[in-house]
């Protein structure tokens, strides 16, 4: 019994030094992307992943992997580019999939670390603003489900606060399965429409 607690303990070190690695890294990323002006400008992001080729698909998702860990990126970006770079299909999909991940690894980063790792993330003034969410127990599931399905919701800030909750991981993977491709669709979508319209309107 005691070698199998001694066993965890030690499986359980690993893992945090793997997160925080991993953490550390996508701060590099991210660093770098700032400078570069990859996740601030959707044109320069698209000429970096022209130049990539057949890595391009690979480096979006990890892209989008990135901005829903860390959410000081603007993902309207992000998702516009996925749709303008490779299409209305293969665009959904590396969103779509970039996106999954990442909210997955969210949520179990939010569980394992909790609270005061939640307010590092999302900012102390973001928390207060939803904390109210935590309230609302079993009902915080259908209305985490409702903000999910529709666009221009803080999924990511949510997705942080779901980990603090009691929802089993699941029920959390299965609503972000389900709901977020209406959600990348509409959104990446009508993006790429108003941004048509308006280059229409006054190209």
């Amino acid at each position: 019994m005691e070698e199998k607690i001694q066993t965890h303990r030690k499986d359980s070190t690993w893992v945090g030094k793997l997160t925080a690695l991993g953490m550390m890294l996508m701060a590099v990323l991210v660093y770098l992307g700032i400078r570069a002006e990859l996740f601030t400008s959707q044109e320069v992001l698209e000429a970096f992943l022209l130049r990539m080729g057949i890595l391009a698909p690979l480096l979006f998702i990890l892209i989008q992997i990135v901005q829903v860990v860390i959410p000081i990126l603007p993902g309207a970006i992000g998702c516009l580019a996925g749709v303008l770079i490779f299409g209305p299909v293969w665009g959904f999909l590396y969103n779509y999939i970039g996106i999954c991940i990442g909210s997955v690894i969210v949520f179990y980063l939010s569980r394992n670390y909790g609270k005061p790792f939640v307010i590092r993330m999302v900012k102390e003034k973001n928390y207060q603003k939803y904390v109210g969410w935590l309230d609302k127990g079993k009902a915080f599931d259908r209305c985490f489900a409702a903000a999910i399905f529709f666009p221009l919701a803080p999924d990511d800030l949510l997705c942080y606060l779901a980990g603090l909750t009691s929802m089993r991981a699941k029920r959390f993977t299965a609503i972000i399965l389900l709901g977020k491709p209406a959600s990348i669709a509409l959104y990446s979508m009508g993006l790429y429409v108003l941004g048509d319209t308006m280059l229409k309107a006054f190209g």
